[in-house]
């Protein structure tokens, strides 16, 4: 049921904004989620830069200490909304992780590392966006993210080719090499 309708005449500036606040209350208890994703997306694409930046300041500082559990959800949650710089930093520590560890060739550990592999190189996708839609304004720090994950990339490869595995981050490697900002 839509808020009631606020007079034009109205001076109640409060009156107004609850107004507002119902209909926005409305919409999000009677849409799926699917509605809400469009909704967001296409507040993000139209919306002033002012609004995705103060949308991705708040989600950087949500994302600050992400537990063990979630890292890959939350780092999808980054480079899903355009922030691949932040969700490849994220990653880079996930790619340190795996240094030293053993897996088989076929199993569990295997398919997950295929996994984070794909997870990275939409992340280096999206820094390519963030690159070419102007919304990196530390391009020193950009490198530096991209160096960091190179260097766990090479330290994995390094400690792999140690033990006799199979190298994990195969895309990752390409995607990095083909890429020069």
């Amino acid at each position: 049921m839509p808020a009631p309708e606020i007079a034009a005449h109205s001076q109640d500036h409060h009156v107004k904004t609850l107004g507002h606040v119902l209909q926005v209350d409305t919409l999000i208890a009677n849409s799926t989620i699917d509605d809400l994703r469009a909704i967001t997306r296409t507040l993000l694409a139209t919306g002033t830069p002012s609004l995705a930046a103060h949308l991705q300041r708040r989600h950087v500082h949500d994302c600050v200490k992400p537990t063990q559990n979630n890292v890959l959800a939350r780092a999808r949650s980054l480079y899903g909304a355009g922030m691949g710089f932040t969700s490849l930093s994220l990653l880079s520590s996930v790619v340190t992780a795996t240094v030293g560890l053993r897996w088989e060739q076929e199993g569990s550990m295997a398919d997950i590392l295929a996994v984070i592999d794909a997870d990275i190189c939409q992340a280096i996708q999206s820094c390519k966006e963030e690159l070419e839609g102007g919304r990196v304004n530390d391009l020193g720090a950009a490198r530096e993210t991209i160096n960091k994950i190179w260097t766990g990339v090479e330290d994995s490869s390094r400690d792999v080719e140690v033990w006799g595995g199979e190298f994990p981050y195969d895309k990752t490697a390409s995607s990095i090499q083909c890429w020069r900002i």
